[in-house]
């Protein structure tokens, strides 16, 4: 019984391994599959891109004028759709601009289809009437386009100043505080002026101490000359009766005493 348990615990076990197996298969398939698509599309595109501009200064007349209609619808299109899903990673308010555009899309999706038809009409007569119409078209998708697309860069603009602007009021805050000793009761916040007119009175008073020393110097001198003019002084004995005692002095005692 435990034999039998074991191998169907086995068997489930190599069961789960296989499907979870061919799961991420099935998935790395599919994401090569949409990268390879990505890119195919990503190519004709450019190819067509290319092609259009070649006509557009390559042709004239209907055929150039409907090269350049698509060419501008294309190109304001891409641009736009670019812009959008860059800023809707950041900005989540442009979600309902992103609907917008989809709608947008199918209209210029079915423009630029008609566009590529009359391209390989052989009546050029027939497609030069219908011009001025598709020329209105086309002005009024790319103008709508043009609005989302430069709607959405004047909103991240708008927000990169704002963002700028706090931010440089936290530095100023910040360098205030960095600076305290200038805010501070008594303190010069010129405190460059301060300190040369400090180094100048440094100087100042120096100069006096100077004066002062050559003037202690000449008194002294002057007071030298009139000691030796008057001559040497007597010498005289110390008169007891005169000697002066201060009051912190003590008194001799006779030799017995304690």
């Amino acid at each position: 019984m435990e034999a039998v348990t074991l191998i169907l615990i086995l068997a489930l076990l190599f069961v789960a391994f296989v499907a979870t197996g061919v799961y991420v298969s099935v998935k790395a398939v599919g994401a090569a599959k949409r990268g390879v698509d990505r890119k195919i599309t990503q190519a004709r595109r450019t190819v067509e891109d290319t092609t259009l501009r070649a006509k557009s200064f390559g042709q004239v007349g209907v055929a150039g004028e409907l090269a350049q209609l698509r060419l501008s619808l294309r190109t304001s299109m891409k641009a736009t759709q670019e812009a959008l899903n860059a800023g809707a990673a950041e900005d989540a308010s442009l979600s309902e601009s992103l609907g917008l555009f989809e709608r947008l899309s199918a209209h210029g999706h079915e423009l630029d289809d008609d566009l590529k038809r009359l391209e390989r009409e052989p009546d050029k007569a027939r497609v030069a009437e219908r011009l001025p119409d598709l020329r209105e078209r086309t002005e009024r998708v790319t103008h709508a386009a043009d609005s989302l697309r430069w709607a959405a860069r004047d909103r991240a603009q708008r927000f990169a100043n704002d963002d700028l602007a706090s931010l440089s009021a936290q530095i100023e805050v910040e360098s205030g505080a960095l600076r305290h000793w200038a805010t501070g009761p008594g303190a010069d916040a010129s405190w460059p002026a301060a300190d040369a007119k400090g180094n100048g009175t440094a100087h100042g008073v120096a100069e006096a101490a100077a004066a002062a020393g050559a003037a202690a110097d000449r008194a002294e001198g002057a007071d030298a000359a009139r000691r030796a003019a008057a001559g040497p002084e007597a010498i005289t004995a110390r008169d007891p009766h005169r000697q002066t005692t201060y009051p912190w002095q003590k008194t001799a005692r006779p030799e017995g005493t304690v």
